[in-house]
This record gives C-alpha cells, sequence and structure tokens, in this order.
C-alpha cells in the first residue's frame, strides 16, 4: 500500500510523538525515583523520599508534555496547510490550484 506524502507526514510525527513523550514520562521517573530510593536507604527516611521523586518527576513530565504537545500541535497543523487535498483539487482542470483554506 502507497501512502501519499502528506500521509508519511503525518505516520512520522506520530512516531515523534510516542517516542518523544514516552522518554518525556520514563527518564524523569526512572532517575528520580531511584534518586528518592536512593537517598531513603541513606537518610532512613522510607520511603518519603521516593514519593516525592515520584511525584517531581509527575510535575516534570506533564509541564514537558503540554509544551511538546503545544509543538506538536503546531507540525500537525503545518502539515494540513502544506499539502494540497486531494478532495479540494478540480480533477478537469489539472493545473489549478486548491482554493485557499481558512
Amino acid at each position: 500500500m502507497a501512502y501519499s506524502d502528506k500521509d508519511r507526514r503525518y505516520i512520522l510525527l506520530g512516531l515523534r510523538i510516542t517516542g518523544e513523550f514516552g522518554a518525556i514520562i520514563a527518564v524523569p521517573v526512572v532517575l528520580l525515583t531511584m534518586l528518592g530510593k536512593y537517598l531513603d536507604g541513606l537518610y532512613g527516611t522510607r520511603p518519603m523520599l521516593l514519593i516525592c521523586g515520584f511525584v517531581i518527576a509527575f510535575a516534570l513530565s506533564a509541564v514537558s508534555i503540554h509544551r511538546r504537545a503545544k509543538s506538536f500541535r503546531d507540525e500537525y497543523l503545518a502539515i494540513d496547510e502544506a499539502a494540497p487535498r486531494a478532495d479540494k483539487i478540480d480533477i478537469d482542470n489539472p493545473g489549478s490550484q486548491p482554493p485557499a483554506s481558512n
């Protein structure tokens, strides 16, 4: 099955979103919970610092995802605006341009 250029760009954007959001969530959670667990063992505060590390990781991930989602929205809209839609092209006049979208 052959995909159009626009479809391929959507697919690649979706894969980038999946990968980046996964990393944005996983990296802070793993690092900060490991740090919290280590510090709990060092100071004998189990599980307080582990939970604090997880909460901080959650907050950092939420802020980062919100920021990246805004930029991904702009990229998605740019893909939609850059490629003419096949349903708006006049097939009787092959040289015609699709009408401008609002």
